[in-house]
């Protein structure tokens, strides 16, 4: 391991920046669904090892864009190339008309939050020295840049390092006092501690393995209180509340065509009706009956009809919350007098009324909409969602969405539900989060599944059980513990029926949010300042 070490430290040029992409690549199989996390222990390892030779370079410029910010790039790159390949099945929906612009999309993607990466690496390394703080100064500038991903501009803080901790509900349960970018700085600073082992110069054994051995005691504390906490938190059900999921996996290919729309709406309404088990009483039982995000394969509010058959379908006091696309009537059409679009959740009752909306604040990039669509439009760039021609985003409210005999809930469309403590102002007063997601986008790949357990550890640090119900992908009832209480099979047409979990007391993280952790990586930053400072003063002058 040794000669490995040294081998790493003395590589160069194209090869040093190939063996920090693979680095990279092999950290990102610790994320969800694999979960392996001795990989993150392998991939950080060999980055410690690789900056340990980066040239250190006087000049601003040096520092900023020099050895250290390449190896990072590399890294980060080769990680989340790998940990977000699922993305470029999208491109495969239609293969004729987007298949060709996949590599480039996905190369893209990857080198461009890569970057984030690069410069985590290259304030690490201006705080670099020979001893162990500069693990510190690693877990400080990653956790610092990976926080700047999710919230630069639209933010995309996808496959952040701490899901690998994720890998149990009980290190789950730290999540509540940390949340993810907490467990990020821990998962980082935990993996680098095997680069502390080697190269061995002349210290014993045991006393190189103590970082080592430090970094698994305080995973063995984390998984000691996810026992603590799942044995000792109570969870109770809201009473006079009852739900039917439905998942219609619809394929992406049939959503928006005209010919199949009848069939699709009718397939719901049937679906909806279904037994879900023997003896089912139906919706007879049911308060809430939901339906996933863009379920309609049409604008509902223009078909009175199709409401007109919601009614029909409902008990009385049942209400339909289902996705559905929204037009926004207040502003002036288009030159071909189309209105701007909303993707929304609805509140539909058993008269067949729309009584309450939400509409989606945070959209996906280039899924929903075209950043800069004067300048990516020129090149011939268009959002993937063919219903229409862009969505809007929502204006908010600091109010939880509260239809009629409806708990206080916090709605989630998509990928809104990874934005870790950033679920907006109406979080504090929810009951109960509901994720309405399609991910028949990037069906047959790890993409769902890893949506799924990032939307996950969101229950967890709000203290709120989930409802999570897919077109495709991952539908399942979560408890405010993160625990899965009930899940449909993935890909497949069914209904569930289950009940709703009250929350639990507030969390740390609801509470503090990322306080406590914007102050350890302060107090960290200042305590390796100091370390390296006290050791260039030990050196002996010449």
């Amino acid at each position: 391991m040794t000669a490995l070490a040294q081998s790493l430290m003395l590589s160069s040029g194209l090869a040093r920046l190939g063996i920090a992409f693979a680095a990279g690549a092999i950290a990102a199989l610790s994320l969800p669904p694999l979960f392996f996390l001795p990989a993150l222990f392998v991939g950080v390892t060999a980055l410690v090892w690789l900056l340990d030779g980066a040239e250190r370079i006087r000049t601003i410029g040096g520092r900023l864009f020099g050895p250290a910010f390449r190896i990072g790039w590399m890294f980060g790159s080769g990680y989340l190339l790998v940990g977000l390949h699922w993305v470029g099945f999208a491109f495969l929906i239609e293969p004729e008309l987007t298949g060709w612009v996949m590599p480039l999309a996905l190369l893209a993607l990857a080198f461009g939050l890569g970057l984030f990466f690069a410069f985590g690496t290259a304030l690490a390394h201006w705080l670099w020295a020979d001893g162990g703080q500069r693990i510190v100064a690693l877990a400080v500038g990653l956790t610092l840049t990976e926080w700047l991903r999710g919230h630069i501009l639209t933010g995309f803080p996808f496959d952040l390092p701490g899901y690998a901790l994720g890998l149990s509900d009980e290190l789950l349960q730290s999540a509540s006092l940390a949340g993810a970018y907490g467990l990020t700085f821990v998962a980082l600073l935990v993996a680098a501690t095997l680069a502390l082992i080697w190269p061995a110069e002349g210290e014993p054994l045991a006393r190189r393995l103590v970082p080592l051995s430090a970094g698994l005691a305080l995973l063995a504390v984390m998984l000691g209180f996810g026992l603590w906490r799942l044995a000792s938190t109570e969870v109770t059900e809201i009473a006079g509340v009852k739900l039917r999921l439905v998942q219609p996996a619809i394929a992406q290919t049939d959503k928006w065509r005209p010919e199949l729309a009848d069939a699709i709406f009718q397939s719901l309404l049937d679906l909806s009706t279904a037994p879900a088990s023997p003896g089912d009483p139906g919706l007879v039982a049911v308060t809430h009956l939901i339906w996933p995000e863009s379920v309609f394969p049409f604008v509902v509010a223009d078909h009175p009809d199709a409401l007109a058959r919601i009614a029909r379908l409902l008990p009385p006091n049942t209400l339909l919350i289902a996705g559905a696309a929204r037009e926004d009537h207040s502003s002036n059409p288009a030159p071909d007098g189309s209105l701007p679009v909303f993707n929304s959740i609805l509140a539909i009752n058993d008269v067949g009324e729309i009584v309450a909306s939400y509409d989606k604040l945070r959209l996906v990039p280039f899924g929903e909409f075209v950043p800069f669509d004067f300048l990516f439009r020129s090149f011939g760039f268009s959002e993937l969602v063919g219903a229409q021609s862009s969505f809007i985003p929502g204006a908010g409210t600091p109010r939880p969405f509260e239809p009629y005999a409806t708990p206080p809930v916090l709605p989630l469309i998509c990928y809104e539900a990874i934005f870790a403590g950033d679920l907006g102002p109406a979080a504090k007063d929810a009951q109960w989060m509901l994720n309405l997601t399609n991910d028949a986008w990037f069906a047959d790949s790890i993409g769902p599944a890893q949506h799924f357990h990032h939307a996950r550890m969101r229950a967890v640090e709000e203290g709120l059980s989930m409802v999570r119900l897919a077109n495709t992908g991952v539908s399942a009832l979560i408890d405010p513990l993160g625990r899965i209480v009930a899940k449909l099979p993935t890909d497949a047409p069914g209904v569930l029926d289950g009940t709703l979990s009250a929350p639990v007391n507030r969390t740390f993280f609801a509470r503090y949010r990322s306080l406590p952790l914007a102050i350890s990586l302060a107090v960290a930053f200042a305590l390796v300042l100091l370390r390296n400072f006290a050791e260039r003063r030990e050196r002996p002058t010449v």
